[in-house]
Protein backbone atom coordinates (compact mmCIF):
# COMPACT_ATOMS: atom_id res chain seq x y z
CA UNK A 1 0.00 0.00 0.00
CA UNK A 2 1.49 3.50 -0.77
CA UNK A 3 1.65 6.24 1.84
CA UNK A 4 0.23 9.63 1.81
CA UNK A 5 1.40 12.69 2.14
CA UNK A 6 -0.34 16.24 2.80
CA UNK A 7 1.93 19.39 1.65
CA UNK A 8 1.64 22.02 4.04
CA UNK A 9 3.78 25.10 2.81
CA UNK A 10 7.85 23.50 3.39
CA UNK A 11 6.49 20.71 5.59
CA UNK A 12 5.19 17.48 4.89
CA UNK A 13 3.07 15.77 7.15
CA UNK A 14 2.51 11.82 6.31
CA UNK A 15 -0.56 10.11 6.63
CA UNK A 16 0.37 6.05 6.25
CA UNK A 17 -1.75 3.39 5.13
CA UNK A 18 -0.20 0.19 6.45
CA UNK A 19 3.16 -0.07 6.78
CA UNK A 20 5.45 2.88 6.86
CA UNK A 21 8.09 2.45 3.81
CA UNK A 22 10.68 4.44 4.61
CA UNK A 23 9.18 7.88 3.97
CA UNK A 24 11.61 10.43 4.57
CA UNK A 25 10.29 13.43 6.30
CA UNK A 26 9.88 16.71 4.67
CA UNK A 27 11.89 14.66 1.24
CA UNK A 28 8.96 12.92 -0.76
CA UNK A 29 10.78 12.15 -3.42
CA UNK A 30 12.57 9.79 -1.66
CA UNK A 31 9.71 7.75 -0.91
CA UNK A 32 6.67 5.90 -2.81
CA UNK A 33 4.23 8.33 -1.92
CA UNK A 34 0.89 10.07 -3.20
CA UNK A 35 1.19 13.83 -2.03
CA UNK A 36 -2.91 15.46 -2.62
CA UNK A 37 -1.84 18.87 -3.65
CA UNK A 38 -2.84 21.93 -1.73
CA UNK A 39 -3.82 25.61 -2.57
CA UNK A 40 -0.10 26.56 -3.21
CA UNK A 41 0.69 23.86 -5.15
CA UNK A 42 -1.92 24.03 -7.52
CA UNK A 43 -1.50 27.64 -8.00
CA UNK A 44 2.47 26.75 -8.90
CA UNK A 45 1.07 24.19 -11.40
CA UNK A 46 -1.49 26.44 -12.63
CA UNK A 47 1.44 28.96 -13.52
CA UNK A 48 2.52 25.96 -15.95
CA UNK A 49 -1.03 25.65 -17.33
CA UNK A 50 -2.40 22.85 -15.65
CA UNK A 51 -6.02 24.83 -14.94
CA UNK A 52 -6.83 27.30 -17.76
CA UNK A 53 -8.50 30.07 -16.69
CA UNK A 54 -7.26 29.86 -13.53
CA UNK A 55 -8.28 32.15 -10.50
CA UNK A 56 -6.31 32.60 -7.59
CA UNK A 57 -8.25 33.29 -4.99
CA UNK A 58 -11.55 31.31 -4.35
CA UNK A 59 -14.35 33.76 -5.93
CA UNK A 60 -17.97 33.78 -4.01
CA UNK A 61 -19.41 36.88 -5.14
CA UNK A 62 -19.93 37.92 -9.34
CA UNK A 63 -18.26 41.45 -9.77
CA UNK A 64 -22.25 42.60 -9.84
CA UNK A 65 -22.13 41.56 -5.96
CA UNK A 66 -24.51 38.94 -6.36
CA UNK A 67 -23.65 35.51 -4.29
CA UNK A 68 -22.68 32.69 -6.42
CA UNK A 69 -21.60 28.74 -5.57
CA UNK A 70 -18.33 29.26 -5.16
CA UNK A 71 -14.98 28.53 -8.09
CA UNK A 72 -11.44 28.24 -7.38
CA UNK A 73 -8.93 26.45 -5.22
CA UNK A 74 -10.12 25.39 -1.76
CA UNK A 75 -7.60 24.12 0.58
CA UNK A 76 -6.81 20.95 -1.48
CA UNK A 77 -8.85 21.31 -4.46
CA UNK A 78 -10.02 23.23 -6.93
CA UNK A 79 -13.74 23.87 -7.94
CA UNK A 80 -14.55 24.22 -11.41
CA UNK A 81 -17.28 25.80 -13.37
CA UNK A 82 -20.02 24.86 -15.44
CA UNK A 83 -20.20 25.91 -18.87
CA UNK A 84 -23.19 28.27 -20.31
CA UNK A 85 -22.27 26.37 -24.08
CA UNK A 86 -24.42 23.07 -23.58
CA UNK A 87 -26.39 20.96 -21.14
CA UNK A 88 -27.67 17.67 -22.26
CA UNK A 89 -30.53 15.19 -21.08
CA UNK A 90 -31.20 11.82 -20.97
CA UNK A 91 -34.90 10.85 -22.59
CA UNK A 92 -36.21 8.06 -23.82
CA UNK A 93 -36.42 7.03 -26.93
CA UNK A 94 -38.77 4.22 -27.96
CA UNK A 95 -37.59 0.64 -29.01
CA UNK A 96 -33.79 1.76 -27.50
CA UNK A 97 -31.63 1.13 -25.24
CA UNK A 98 -28.14 3.21 -24.35
CA UNK A 99 -25.42 1.09 -25.72
CA UNK A 100 -21.59 2.60 -24.43
CA UNK A 101 -20.15 1.07 -27.62
CA UNK A 102 -22.53 2.65 -30.11
CA UNK A 103 -24.24 5.43 -28.61
CA UNK A 104 -26.91 7.09 -30.03
CA UNK A 105 -27.23 10.87 -29.57
CA UNK A 106 -31.13 11.29 -30.05
CA UNK A 107 -31.73 9.88 -26.78
CA UNK A 108 -29.72 13.11 -25.53
CA UNK A 109 -31.91 16.66 -25.91
CA UNK A 110 -30.46 19.87 -25.24
CA UNK A 111 -31.73 22.07 -22.37
CA UNK A 112 -32.01 25.81 -23.27
CA UNK A 113 -30.03 28.15 -20.84
CA UNK A 114 -32.33 30.32 -18.67
CA UNK A 115 -31.44 33.90 -16.62
CA UNK A 116 -32.93 35.53 -14.29
CA UNK A 117 -31.90 37.66 -10.80
CA UNK A 118 -30.26 34.87 -9.50
CA UNK A 119 -27.77 34.28 -12.65
CA UNK A 120 -28.06 31.73 -15.14
CA UNK A 121 -29.07 28.32 -15.47
CA UNK A 122 -30.21 25.30 -16.67
CA UNK A 123 -33.10 22.74 -15.26
CA UNK A 124 -32.51 19.63 -14.68
CA UNK A 125 -35.74 17.29 -14.09
CA UNK A 126 -36.47 15.40 -11.33
CA UNK A 127 -35.49 11.53 -11.70
CA UNK A 128 -32.93 12.19 -14.52
CA UNK A 129 -29.60 12.40 -16.00
CA UNK A 130 -27.55 15.02 -17.15
CA UNK A 131 -24.09 15.86 -19.09
CA UNK A 132 -22.39 19.38 -19.00
CA UNK A 133 -18.52 20.76 -19.48
CA UNK A 134 -16.19 22.48 -17.55
CA UNK A 135 -15.35 26.18 -18.20
CA UNK A 136 -11.85 25.41 -17.47
CA UNK A 137 -9.31 23.28 -19.35
CA UNK A 138 -7.26 20.88 -17.58
CA UNK A 139 -3.77 19.65 -18.98
CA UNK A 140 -2.04 17.74 -16.51
CA UNK A 141 1.64 17.06 -16.00
CA UNK A 142 2.75 13.14 -16.28
CA UNK A 143 3.07 12.93 -12.35
CA UNK A 144 -0.28 14.59 -11.42
CA UNK A 145 -3.80 12.70 -12.16
CA UNK A 146 -7.16 14.12 -10.18
CA UNK A 147 -10.80 13.18 -9.66
CA UNK A 148 -13.84 14.67 -9.50
CA UNK A 149 -16.52 15.00 -7.08
CA UNK A 150 -19.63 17.00 -6.03
CA UNK A 151 -20.21 20.05 -4.31
CA UNK A 152 -22.28 19.66 -0.87
CA UNK A 153 -24.38 22.37 -1.83
CA UNK A 154 -25.56 20.33 -4.69
CA UNK A 155 -25.58 17.40 -2.89
CA UNK A 156 -28.15 18.79 -0.63
CA UNK A 157 -30.51 19.49 -3.61
CA UNK A 158 -30.17 16.21 -4.37
CA UNK A 159 -27.67 16.61 -7.12
CA UNK A 160 -24.82 13.68 -7.18
CA UNK A 161 -21.99 14.63 -9.46
CA UNK A 162 -20.38 11.33 -11.15
CA UNK A 163 -16.89 10.87 -9.90
CA UNK A 164 -14.75 10.99 -12.77
CA UNK A 165 -11.20 10.54 -12.86
CA UNK A 166 -8.17 12.83 -15.22
CA UNK A 167 -5.16 11.23 -15.67
CA UNK A 168 -1.87 12.07 -15.54
CA UNK A 169 -1.06 13.65 -19.20
CA UNK A 170 -4.36 14.05 -19.68
CA UNK A 171 -5.70 18.04 -21.53
CA UNK A 172 -9.06 19.14 -22.60
CA UNK A 173 -12.22 20.32 -21.10
CA UNK A 174 -13.78 17.79 -18.68
CA UNK A 175 -17.48 16.32 -19.43
CA UNK A 176 -19.42 16.55 -16.03
CA UNK A 177 -21.95 14.16 -15.13
CA UNK A 178 -25.06 14.61 -13.05
CA UNK A 179 -27.94 12.72 -11.68
CA UNK A 180 -30.65 14.34 -10.25
CA UNK A 181 -31.62 12.26 -7.63
CA UNK A 182 -34.98 13.76 -5.56
CA UNK A 183 -38.41 14.54 -6.53
CA UNK A 184 -37.75 17.80 -7.90
CA UNK A 185 -36.59 20.08 -10.76
CA UNK A 186 -33.16 21.50 -9.86
CA UNK A 187 -31.27 24.78 -11.30
CA UNK A 188 -27.74 24.14 -12.29
CA UNK A 189 -26.16 27.29 -12.23
CA UNK A 190 -24.07 28.16 -15.57
CA UNK A 191 -20.91 30.08 -14.72
CA UNK A 192 -20.49 29.14 -11.57
CA UNK A 193 -18.76 26.48 -9.28
CA UNK A 194 -20.33 22.54 -10.27
CA UNK A 195 -17.67 20.12 -8.90
CA UNK A 196 -14.32 20.08 -6.86
CA UNK A 197 -11.23 18.99 -8.53
CA UNK A 198 -8.89 17.07 -5.79
CA UNK A 199 -5.41 16.68 -7.28
CA UNK A 200 -2.63 13.66 -6.36
CA UNK A 201 1.41 13.76 -7.27
CA UNK A 202 2.91 11.09 -7.25
CA UNK A 203 5.94 9.45 -9.28
CA UNK A 204 5.68 9.92 -13.20
CA UNK A 205 3.94 7.16 -14.60
CA UNK A 206 5.24 4.58 -16.88
CA UNK A 207 2.41 5.42 -19.83
CA UNK A 208 0.63 9.02 -19.27
CA UNK A 209 -3.03 9.35 -20.99
CA UNK A 210 -0.92 11.57 -23.48
CA UNK A 211 1.49 8.84 -24.63
CA UNK A 212 -0.72 6.54 -24.99
CA UNK A 213 -3.19 8.42 -26.89
CA UNK A 214 -6.09 8.19 -24.84
CA UNK A 215 -10.00 8.55 -27.07
CA UNK A 216 -11.08 11.51 -24.62
CA UNK A 217 -7.50 13.75 -25.19
CA UNK A 218 -8.62 17.18 -26.18
CA UNK A 219 -11.88 17.85 -25.56
CA UNK A 220 -12.62 20.97 -26.18
CA UNK A 221 -15.90 23.02 -24.09
CA UNK A 222 -18.63 20.71 -25.36
CA UNK A 223 -20.08 17.65 -24.46
CA UNK A 224 -18.39 14.30 -25.62
CA UNK A 225 -20.31 11.27 -25.88
CA UNK A 226 -18.96 7.99 -24.97
CA UNK A 227 -16.78 6.09 -27.63
CA UNK A 228 -14.80 2.88 -28.03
Amino acid sequence: MLDMVVATGGNVEPARFGREKGLARGDPSKARCLMILSDRNIRELSGKGMISPFEPQLVRYAQDGRAVLSFGPSSYGYDLRLSAREFLIFRHVPGTVVDPKDFNPKNLESTPLQEDASGRYFILPARSYGLGVAVEQLHLPPNVTAICVGKSTYARCGIIANVTPAEAGWKGHLTLEFSNSSAADCRIYADEGVVQMLFFRGEACETSYRTRKGKYQGQRQRVTLPKV
